[in-house]
């Protein structure tokens, strides 16, 4: 085995590309850090997404700061600021998008228990506040990542990797993949207890 280099990695990420065409973007409400911006950017651009809406006090992916993350992967998507969330959601909406907040909110579903295709737009928030109850109240469904350990919540960035993966993951599992390898269920499934389960269960912090 060998780490694949230029022609042949092309190749790679050519034949993928061409076996998902669903839609992916990103909307970007109040992010602090210019370095996460610019994570955020990369994954974008490494995932196939077409757009980010940035509002709010989002710094610029042009931003020095942005740009060391990025590493000038932003010329490979689109991207708008829009002075409020609401015009920068009705904007992904007019795009043909879904809207969906990525919150640890009371009514979330697991990730994977939504449908992310065939036009998904992630709303991400601010590093410690989330996202605003504004924007929370024009999503189109709320999911949340279910987490194991004992640190409530993601890096923003990491958060948006996750939900870019799934999203097309989804994606491979309703077109198939190139080599022909099990993506998984497109979305949903069986999300009820076992049977001999104790019922229910408690995503919260322990005491």
């Amino acid at each position: 085995m060998k780490q694949l280099r230029g022609t042949e990695l092309k190749r790679l990420h050519r034949t993928w590309r061409r076996s998902n065409e669903f839609r992916l973007a990103m909307i970007l409400e109040n992010l602090q850090s210019p370095f996460n911006v610019g994570s955020v950017v990369r994954t974008g651009a490494a995932m196939g997404a077409e757009k980010l809406y940035l509002t709010g006090d989002t710094p610029s992916v042009r931003s020095s700061g942005a740009q060391k993350a990025a590493m000038g992967t932003d010329k490979y998507l689109k991207v708008e600021h829009f002075p409020t969330v609401a015009e920068a959601v009705a904007a992904a909406k007019a795009d043909g998008f879904k809207v969906v907040g990525l919150e640890l909110a009371d009514d979330a579903v697991p990730m994977f228990a939504a449908e992310l295709t065939p036009a998904v737009a992630f709303v991400l928030g601010h590093e410690d506040r989330g996202i605003t109850p504004e924007a929370l109240a024009l999503c189109d469904q709320v999911v949340f990542v279910p987490q194991l350990g004992r640190v409530g919540s993601l890096n923003v960035s990491a958060a948006a990797t996750v939900a870019c993966y799934e999203a097309r993951r989804q994606g491979y599992a309703i077109s198939g993949t190139p080599d022909g390898s099990d993506a998984g269920g497109d979305f949903g499934g069986d999300l009820g207890d076992e049977p001999g389960d104790e019922p229910g269960g408690d995503f919260g912090d322990e005491d």
